[in-house]
């Protein structure tokens, strides 16, 4: 005899097996996660003693490197973070004619681009300007020189990115604001983008993740130094070129210093999601 099931039966089960199968799509996302993460702790661990975390890579250690990943991130976002937001703000508030499409269009395009295309691009340009005489010759391998390499590739996520998070806003906020008379850039300043902070730190946090590995680019424009910083002309080493250079090196010893490197640099990215977040709910609980 069969029983009949109602319909609030059928959805229960339809929900159960939904939330089962988001929970192993879940699993499966993160496995490749957690075994790079578990790769890179039992290979990396090892290496990591307090000489090799606070000496240059001149004495064995990375801490020069540590110096340059920090100085080449905030140098790039300095420059990519808020003409990436702009460049987001335009498409979507006001990209609707045909010059519009044209900067999408190769905001996309950007977006696809080869990294070491554009780390040829970075050489070639400040060469071709060192070549002329418009720019010192010692810029060629350099902060700058790699600062603009990955400010090419930060750019157009940020664009992007940010052009989604503000298309979110309701566009009925935008008008409830113009109605009281409130100016169109201030409605964007103090109605959109206050509404959409955490997804433009989202997109942010993206193209700084998408830089903080970048390799090629670095080793066409950054140089190498095995000594700390010593100014924006001048060669500095990164956690991914100095990974690079221990990886290939013919020593055991710098094979496992790579490992090393690979963890921090891991952990690094890690580091600035986890604090990025944690600003954010702050923020989100004092309102």
């Amino acid at each position: 005899m069969k029983f009949p099931v109602d319909r609030d039966t059928r959805r229960r089960w339809f929900d159960v097996f939904m939330s089962g199968a988001a929970l192993v799509c879940v699993g499966l996302a993160l496995l490749p996660l957690g075994s790079i993460l578990m790769e890179a702790f039992v290979r990396g661990a090892p290496a990591l003693t307090p000489n090799f975390l606070t000496q240059p890579s001149l004495l064995g250690g990375i801490a020069n490197a540590i110096q340059g990943t920090f100085i080449l991130i905030g140098l790039t976002s300095l420059v990519a973070l808020p003409v990436g937001i702009l460049t987001g703000i335009y498409l979507s508030e006001f990209g609707k004619g045909r010059i519009g499409v044209v900067v999408r269009f190769f905001v996309d395009v950007m977006t696809q681009t080869p990294s070491v295309v554009v780390g040829i691009f970075a050489y070639s340009f400040v060469l071709t300007l060192a070549l002329s005489g418009l720019v010192p010759r010692t810029l060629v391998f350099s902060v700058i020189s790699g600062t603009i390499a990955l400010s090419t590739i930060m750019i157009p996520i940020v664009a992007r990115t940010s052009e989604d998070a503000l298309r979110l806003v309701p566009t009925s906020a935008r008008e409830a604001a113009l109605a009281l008379g409130i100016p169109r850039y201030r409605t964007i300043l103090r109605v959109v983008l206050p509404s959409c902070a955490s997804a433009l730190v989202t997109g942010g946090l993206l193209g700084i993740a998408r830089i903080g590995g970048e390799t090629a680019p670095l080793l066409l424009t950054l140089g190498s130094s095995r000594e700390f910083f010593s100014g924006l002309d001048q060669p500095i080493a990164a956690m991914p070129t100095q990974v690079y250079q221990f990886a290939i090196a013919p020593s055991l010893a710098e094979n496992q210093a790579a490992w090393g490197a690979s963890l921090i640099l891991v952990l690094l990215m890690l580091g600035i999601s986890i604090a990025s977040r944690a600003v954010i709910r702050l923020r989100a609980v004092k309102r």
